[in-house]
C-alpha cells in the first residue's frame, strides 16, 4: 500500500499490529523498512519483493528485512512489466515518477533525494532464480500471483513454503479469472504440500468465509484497508478490519461453524460459482 500517503505504511502496520494480523511491506513502500517496523516493533510482518534487475540490491533488500525481523519473503511472480491499467491513466497516476522509494536507495539518498524513479522489474525472473534466493536468506518464501494447476504445480517443485492466489487486483491483465475462481484449482495441486493464501476481491466478512471454505489458509486485504486508511487514517484502519471481523464472525454462526476447522468447502454452492 505505497501510494495513499506519506505514511500509509507506518499507520498501516500500526493498526496490523494492534489487530494482531499480518501486515506485508511492499519494495514500493514510501517509508523505510526501519520507519515501518518502529511503528509496530511486535507486529508481524512479510516482505513483498519486486524483484530488480540489480541482484546486488535484492540481496540487500532481503537480508535487510530478515535482520529487522520480517518472518517470510514474498516474491511478486504475476508483474515482468507493469499492465496498462487505464484507471490509473484516467486519474492521471504515473507509477514511474514522483515516488518515495526510500528503500531503493542509499541511506546517505534518502533525504538529500526526495523523489526516485520507479525502477524497472526484472522481467527475465523465473523459476531456477528461486535457489539463489534460498542461499542469501532462511526466510520462507512465497509466491504472488499464482492462478493456476500448472504454477501450483512448479511452486510444489520448487519447494516453496506458500502461494497467494492472486490477480493483482484485476490491474495486471484483462479478463484473467477472479482469485476465488481460481483458488479450488491451486488447492487441489499442491495437495497439502504448501500453504495457499489469496487476495483480491475480499470486501466483506463472508468473502473470507467463502475462501477459508475453498482452501484458503488466510486472505489478504488491499483496497478495504485503504478506504479506511483514506478517511479516518489509523483509526479508520481498525474499523475496517473490526467490520470485516464482525462479519466473518457473524457468517461462520450463520453456517453453524463453531471454530475455522470446521469451515469446509460443503458450505459453498459451486453451482453459484
Amino acid at each position: 500500500m505505497p501510494l495513499a500517503s506519506n505514511l500509509s505504511c507506518v499507520i498501516c502496520s500500526a493498526a496490523a499490529q494492534a489487530a494482531g494480523i499480518c501486515y506485508i511491506t511492499s519494495t514500493y513502500a514510501s517509508c523505510t523498512l526501519e520507519d515501518i517496523v518502529a511503528a509496530a516493533p511486535r507486529g508481524f510482518r512479510w516482505f513483498q519483493l519486486y524483484v530488480q534487475p540489480d541482484r546486488q540490491l535484492n540481496k540487500q533488500l532481503v537480508q535487510r528485512v530478515e535482520s529487522l525481523g520480517f518472518r517470510a519473503l514474498v516474491i511478486t511472480v504475476d508483474v515482468p512489466k507493469l499492465g496498462n491499467r487505464r484507471h490509473d491513466i484516467r486519474n492521471q497516476l504515473n507509477l514511474k515518477t514522483n515516488l518515495l522509494l526510500k528503500d531503493l536507495r542509499s541511506p546517505q539518498e534518502r533525504n538529500s533525494m526526495p523523489y526516485l524513479q520507479m525502477s524497472p522489474i526484472d522481467s527475465s525472473f523465473c523459476w531456477e532464480d528461486l535457489s539463489w534466493f534460498r542461499t542469501i536468506t532462511q526466510l520462507p518464501i512465497i509466491l504472488k500471483g499464482i492462478l493456476t494447476k500448472e504454477d501450483a504445480e512448479l511452486a510444489v517443485k520448487h519447494n516453496v513454503q506458500g502461494i497467494i492466489v492472486s490477480n493483482h487486483g484485476g490491474r495486471q491483465l484483462d479478463d484473467v479469472p477472479a482469485s476465488v475462481d481460481a483458488l479450488p484449482e491451486v488447492v487441489a495441486a499442491v495437495k497439502g504440500k504448501l500453504e495457499v493464501y489469496l487476495d483480491g476481491g475480499v470486501r466483506t466478512g463472508n468473502d473470507v468465509l467463502k475462501a477459508l471454505a475453498l482452501g484458503a489458509k488466510c486472505v489478504f486485504l488491499g483496497r478495504p484497508v485503504l478506504w479506511g486508511l483514506a478517511c479516518k487514517g489509523e483509526h479508520g484502519v481498525g474499523e475496517v478490519l473490526n467490520i470485516l471481523k464482525d462479519e466473518f464472525h457473524t457468517s461462520m454462526a450463520l453456517t453453524g461453524c463453531r471454530s475455522v476447522a470446521e469451515i469446509n468447502q460443503d458450505l459453498i454452492q459451486f453451482s453459484r460459482l
